[in-house]
């Protein structure tokens, strides 16, 4: 089982690989990390990538990905298993891709839905058939 660290452009996140991983798959690795944690507006973003292919042939998805990741101050991790290099590359930055976004949007006040009713949110009074109003009583 060979072992191989490569720095990704991205000089904050590692990406590293266990057993026959090719170099065409880490480049493409590479590539779709960079897509995830080089956005704009996204905090400083630390931690490991690690991409491995198992020795075993017989089994259905040999290649796994997993991801610890430090976005601001929230952790992300994230697995993935696939079949091919290509296909688990893919779940992973569309994991991650979501997994940020989450981390990101946690802890911002006014976009947690409100409590429903029986939780002890406060309820809106519905408009009464004699009330006059047809105007959708959501907020915008």
């Amino acid at each position: 089982m060979t072992s191989k660290d490569t720095q990704a452009t991205t000089a904050i996140v590692l990406l590293r690989s266990d057993g026959e991983v090719d170099e065409d798959t880490l480049a493409y690795a590479r590539t779709k990390i960079d897509a995830v944690v080089d956005r704009p507006g996204l905090p400083p973003v630390t931690g490991e990538v690690r991409i491995t292919r198992a020795a075993a042939h017989h089994a259905d998805r040999p290649w796994s990905a997993t991801a610890t990741l430090h976005v601001g101050r929230r952790e992300v991790v994230v697995l993935a298993e696939e079949a091919t290099g290509r296909e688990v590359v893919d779940q992973l930055q569309d994991r991650l891709r979501r997994q940020t976004d989450k981390a990101i949007h946690t802890g911002h006040h006014g976009h947690h839905a409100p409590a429903p009713p029986w939780r002890g949110g406060a309820t809106e009074p519905r408009p009464t058939e004699d009330s006059g109003s047809t105007a959708d009583s959501h907020p915008a």
